[in-house]
């Protein structure tokens, strides 16, 4: 009997010590691979160029929240944004393959890259309103109709051959118009004039400089219907890379929300430190008229999310420059102008009430 007690326990003790050694190796071998996750580099990060279209300032303040917060980075991209500038044209670089988006004015250049065959295409709009403006004295025009009154209205070049156009369908004509070579001084001596501006721009450098607040009159308010701020694509990347166009679109209206409405401190210094010229007085008034006149939170963007697009938009303001003369009817094929496949899928919005609930 005893030695069939110690056989069994015997027995025991060797699956005892078997399963001891067992876990030993187990666990050795989790330890193992624990170490060398921890000595394996991150997940790659995906390289994307963002060329913007202008110096960085609050217009573009989301791309750069969206780069100093992390946001990027949790998608998987690794994105570097170029500036733009009076001397700088980063377009021709978006066709010629040297970039992957670029940040654009409004839907004009869009319809002319489609009427030239240049295969780009846009894949979100961040301005549901182009931030274009006319700028008064104060008191000195109540209505936007009152404007087809004034003696001078001074207005670029470029904007000769493109808005202009579409204000004299609506009553203006060539004998106000004046030169603006950027200067506000000729503004500034006559009360009676009126100038084009950019409403995050030129009303604050008047203010700062005359010492009264402008009144602003966005032409987005009175019919000027393209969206702005539109980010383009090659349509190649759209067509073999959709969910690296998914997650910069998906970024950037993050950063956009959280620019606007959460704590944008650490976006403002790095738009500083890459524009030394921009100062923090202007960041904050730039993005307190983004907000005050819905520049990004409006129409479709409020239930869509940022970046929303309507092609029924698209072809209203096509058929007003029809009108204006700047293209023929038909002439450019609206379906390939833009793409909702990255849109339109309410990104953002949640995040933006818990943020606006937050702040009240």
């Amino acid at each position: 009997m005893s030695a069939l007690i110690h056989h069994r326990v015997g027995a025991r003790a060797g699956d005892f010590f078997r399963a001891i050694g067992f876990r030993a190796a187990t666990l050795a071998m989790l330890l193992a691979a624990a170490l060398l996750f921890a000595t394996m580099p991150a997940a790659a990060q995906e390289k994307v160029v963002f060329a913007i279209n202008w110096k960085a300032e609050s217009s573009q303040g989301g791309f750069y929240q969206a780069l100093v917060d992390g946001t990027y980075k949790r998608y998987g991209l690794d994105v570097e944004i170029r500036q733009g500038g009076p001397q700088v044209n980063n377009r021709p670089l978006l066709s010629a393959g040297r970039i992957d988006f670029l940040l654009t004015g409004n839907l004009l250049h869009s319809f002319d890259n489609v009427r030239n065959k240049v295969p780009t295409i846009v894949v979100a709009s961040i301005f549901q309103k182009d931030p274009q403006a006319l700028i008064t004295y104060p008191g000195q025009y109540a209505s936007w109709d009152d404007l087809k009154k004034a003696p001078v209205i001074f207005i670029a070049k470029d904007a000769q051959y493109t808005w202009w156009q579409w204000m004299k369908t609506l009553g203006f004509n060539d004998s106000q118009l004046k030169p603006y070579a950027y200067s506000s001084a000729p503004f500034l001596a006559n009360r009676q004039s009126v100038q084009q501006g950019y409403v995050t721009a030129e009303p604050i450098a008047i203010e700062k400089a005359a010492g009264f607040v402008p009144k602003t009159f966005l032409l987005s308010d009175n019919g000027w219907s393209t969206y702005a701020n539109t980010i383009e694509a090659r349509t190649e990347t759209v067509k073999n890379k959709p969910e690296m166009v998914r997650k910069f679109v998906e970024a950037s209206i993050i950063g956009w929300v959280n620019y606007l409405h959460g704590d944008r401190s650490a976006a403002n210094a790095l738009i500083r430190k890459e524009n030394p010229e921009m100062t923090q007085d202007e960041l904050d008034r730039g993005v307190a008229l983004l907000r005050q006149l819905g520049i990004v939170d409006s129409g479709d963007s409020l239930s869509r999310g940022i970046g929303a697009i309507d092609p029924a938009r698209i072809k209203d303001f096509y058929d007003k420059m029809v009108k204006a003369g700047l293209y023929k009817a038909g002439e450019v094929d609206l379906s390939q102008v833009a793409t909702t496949e990255f849109v339109n899928k309410g990104t953002g919005v949640e995040l933006r009430n818990k943020l606006s609930a937050t702040a009240k």
